[in-house]
């Protein structure tokens, strides 16, 4: 009487296996990026998929498709609430589409002279309440990664504001930014990063900003004759994954993923500054792209010319959090 029952059990085993064989099943963390993989957010991207699977002992494993394989820029947030993907590294000034108009503040320009204030800012009560924002969309913000800060490219000399003027300059979909542009008489075009070199080489766009690395790992330094070293705005990025998916994870691999990230993040902002340094370097030694350094009276000059933005900002993330800033900005000496 008791073998269709014992029958029934084997049957159930061979489908689902013992409760620890399915609590050891592999967990695949699908990470998307937009940049290429020799970028610092690329080299970052690998050193978390290194660190994830050497401390989980193979539990986890890490996809990293990088240069937008999976998804374009205005796709990632979509695919990671849908769970096509676990983690992203959006530009800081793109979490701003989720409603969050806060976080543009690290579009702004000169907002950060150095990058000791930034870190203070990321590292302390408005960085950390920024990152808790995103829960409220299902979004968890676990890091801040470091890129640099941007330079202007075009196919003629940048060495003054007026120097902008008429030029289609690419940029990230940031409001902000696109308000830097218009202060400077130049002509915002929204379009994906994967995309600009072709649009440069056709001649539907004139320039570009972006840190170094960007600019040589893209390839847009082979189509772009004049670069300057204005440092007028920052680029980094938000770590993001999928509320859910982080916390359905077992306590212990959470533990581990936590301190692979710490080790990623330690590493992505000590390497930004070197990667951007270098690249630099590279594009001055191939000749096809002269890069002016301003002076300080030029720099100057460009700082003026951008001053209203910071005023135009206020009505978008409030006075009071750009006073803030400031004040630990200030804290440091840098401003």
């Amino acid at each position: 009487m008791r073998k269709p029952l014992l029958g029934l059990v084997v049957f159930s085993f061979l489908l689902t296996g013992t409760p620890s064989a399915r609590a050891e099943q592999q967990i695949v963390l699908k990470f998307s990026h937009v940049t290429t993989a020799d970028t610092p957010k690329g080299r970052a991207a690998e050193f978390f998929k290194m660190r994830a699977e050497g401390l989980t002992k193979g539990r986890v494993k890490v996809e990293v498709y990088p240069n937008s394989q999976l998804f374009k820029d205005a796709e990632e947030f979509d695919a990671l609430a849908k769970g096509q993907v676990q983690m992203l590294a959006p530009t800081l000034g793109k979490v701003s589409s989720l409603g969050f108009r806060e976080f543009e503040i690290f579009d702004i320009p000169y907002l950060f002279p150095t990058k000791a204030s930034l870190q203070r800012v990321q590292d302390g009560p408005i960085g950390k309440g920024l990152l808790k924002r995103l829960e409220s969309k299902g979004f968890l913000g676990i890091a801040y990664w470091d890129n640099g800060f941007k330079i202007m490219s075009a196919n003629r000399p940048l060495l003054a504001p007026a120097d902008m003027r008429g030029l289609k300059v690419r940029i990230q979909n940031s409001k902000m930014v696109e308000m830097q542009m218009r202060a400077l008489g130049a002509v915002p075009q929204v379009l994906a990063l994967n995309e600009a070199f072709q649009a440069l080489q056709s001649g539907t766009l004139d320039g570009t900003e972006n840190p170094p690395s960007n600019m040589y790992t893209q390839k847009m330094y082979e189509v772009q004759k004049y670069a300057v070293d204005t440092n007028h705005g920052y680029l980094g990025y938000a770590v993001v994954t999928n509320k859910k998916f982080w916390d359905e994870l077992p306590a212990d691999v959470r533990t581990l993923l936590e301190q692979a990230l710490r080790d990623a993040t330690r590493y992505a902002n000590a390497i930004s500054q070197q990667d951007n340094d270098d690249a630099l370097a590279v594009i001055e030694r191939s000749g096809k792209t002269r890069v002016a350094h301003l002076s300080d009276t030029q720099r100057k000059a460009w700082r003026q010319a951008l001053a209203p933005v910071q005023k135009e900002a206020e009505a978008r993330v409030g006075p009071d959090l750009i006073k803030a800033i400031n004040k630990e900005v200030a804290i440091l000496g840098g401003g």
